[in-house]
């Protein structure tokens, strides 16, 4: 499945009203860590169907970051049925990750 890529314009559309369970990655294109975060996701978007997997760069959507408090990154979040139900900062791992959903 492809990856989302999300701004302020469409997160709420792609996220909160999308039914089911979203992944969303918040990164940054100068994180070190969010750039090992990156092939972890890619590669767990390649082996489960069931879940939509997202990534919102905290740079170019500010707005959408600061509401939900992401303080560091990468931070993960999981909204299932457009609930914040999972959002924990910090590298993560395929396996972590998997327990989520």
């Amino acid at each position: 499945m492809a990856i989302v890529m999300l701004n302020d314009d469409n997160f709420e559309a792609e996220v909160l009203q999308a039914g089911g369970t979203v992944l969303v990655d918040f990164y940054a294109d100068w994180c070190g860590p969010c750039k090992m975060q990156g092939p972890i996701i890619d590669a767990l978007a390649a082996e489960v169907a069931d879940v939509k997997f997202c990534k919102l760069n905290v740079d170019e959507a500010i707005d959408t970051a600061r509401e939900y408090g992401v303080m560091s990154i990468p931070t993960i979040m999981i909204v299932k049925n457009g609930q914040v139900t999972f959002k924990e900062a910090g590298l993560m791992q395929k396996d972590e990750l998997k327990e989520l959903f």
